[in-house]
């Protein structure tokens, strides 16, 4: 039970109706992103897992695309976030700043840091996945922080990049 303390009445009412999407998403048998089913909803909040732990969620609304891009062979820097934030683990540069030195579009043209970015988007292609439908903007964000929050996925700090 959410213990109501001095927030809006509004926020409180969607905060405490989130746990039946997020027991939905934990319950759904995962699935590899490169086996995406026919019938998924258009919109809604997803979760990268491997080796059963959570790494990441996101959220979209168009779920199909959003998945896929993650780890396609010809997503862009700008197009798989979570393949480049693994690249940027891998290869110590995982500070995003606004300068053009360590930049993304600096980042890619460095082939060691594309060689890597490569080798995230491969490996997204193996982890499991999960999803639930969400079509409300507002919900899906909540929704996307507080599976971060309750997952502690590691890849999701919220921090501008």
């Amino acid at each position: 039970m959410f213990v109501r303390m001095n927030l809006h009445p509004a926020f409180t009412d969607i905060v405490e109706s989130l746990q039946p999407s997020f027991e939905r998403l934990i319950a759904q048998p995962p699935r590899k992103p490169t086996k995406i089913p026919a019938g998924l909803p258009n919109a809604g909040v997803y979760l990268f897992t491997e080796e059963d732990k959570h790494l990441y969620v996101g959220r979209s609304n168009n779920l199909r695309r959003r998945m896929q891009r993650h780890g396609s062979l010809g997503a862009t820097h700008k197009q798989a976030a979570f393949a480049f934030r693994l690249a940027r683990e891998a290869t110590g540069f995982v500070k995003a700043t606004y300068k053009t030195e360590g930049s993304r579009d600096q980042l890619i043209q460095d082939p060691v840091f594309a060689t890597a970015f490569a080798a995230a988007k491969a490996r997204i292609r193996g982890m499991d996945l999960r999803f639930v439908e969400e079509s409300d903007p507002l919900r899906q964000a909540v929704l996307e922080m507080y599976i971060a929050v309750a997952l502690g996925t590691p890849y999701n700090d919220f921090d501008n990049h």
